[in-house]
């Protein structure tokens, strides 16, 4: 019943996953790297956006210092998801060290999206729903670079696919829930710091700004969902 639960939940993230996958597997072909390289990627990495900006990196002989400080850049927001992460993964043993490893945007969003039901078991939920994701991840990267091993393809703009995914997400959960007030914080963050500090150094300073109004708003938010 809990898989079942967790099929439902993440065909969203499956949609997009597999197509976001198959531009990074297309992507990675053109640059000479196959299939293999794709799937290990996937498995070892697993940082979606990441993956598409270490292609670059791979391939322009970057040193690990650039890599390092560029993976730090690009997934900062990673940071503050555990920090609202410690309490429901409290006592999630034995799946922490992997729920850990595959918290991306989307597992997030819909490990947070409202309580489980009665009746699923909530740890092997957030596995599975962790699990389910990074397979489809790793089924699309892998189709992705096989496509691009026997076709030719004009890959401009492939990476706006996760730019896409993110609004699908973000549409999704603003329609399942009844509380708004995380969704216009964050959005109301991000236009913010944009326009103060520039499309190349808003990140961290909008997820800052965002932790600090959700701790401020924290109780209210819980109050809310209580009585949902």
């Amino acid at each position: 019943m809990t898989l079942k639960y967790a099929c439902k939940q993440s065909l969203p993230v499956m949609a997009g996953y597999i197509v976001l996958g198959l531009g990074f597997g297309v992507l990675l072909e053109a640059k000479g790297y196959g299939p293999i390289w794709a799937l290990l990627m996937s498995l070892f990495i697993y940082a979606g956006s990441m993956q598409y900006v270490a292609i670059d990196l791979i391939t322009s002989g970057a040193s690990l210092i650039t890599t390092a400080l560029m993976t730090l850049m690009v997934n900062a927001r990673h940071l503050f998801y555990g920090l609202s992460m410690i309490d429901r993964y409290r006592n999630t043993q034995p799946y922490k060290p992997y729920l850990i490893f595959g918290l991306t945007d989307e597992t997030y969003s819909l490990v947070c999206s409202g309580e489980v039901p009665s009746g699923i078991d909530q740890n092997k939920y957030y596995f599975f729903v962790t699990l389910l994701d990074q397979i489809y991840w790793i089924i699309g990267s892998v189709l992705g670079g096989l496509l691009g091993s026997v076709f030719t393809f004009n890959t401009t703009g492939i990476d706006f696919a996760m730019t896409a995914l993110f609004l699908v997400v973000f549409t999704q959960q603003w329609l399942d829930t009844k509380n708004h007030i995380s969704a216009i914080i964050g959005v109301f963050c991000s236009i913010l710091c944009r326009w103060l500090f520039g499309p190349d150094q808003f990140l961290i300073p909008t997820m800052i700004s965002i932790t600090f109004l959700l701790t401020i708003f924290r109780k209210r938010l819980e109050s809310e969902e209580t009585h949902d």
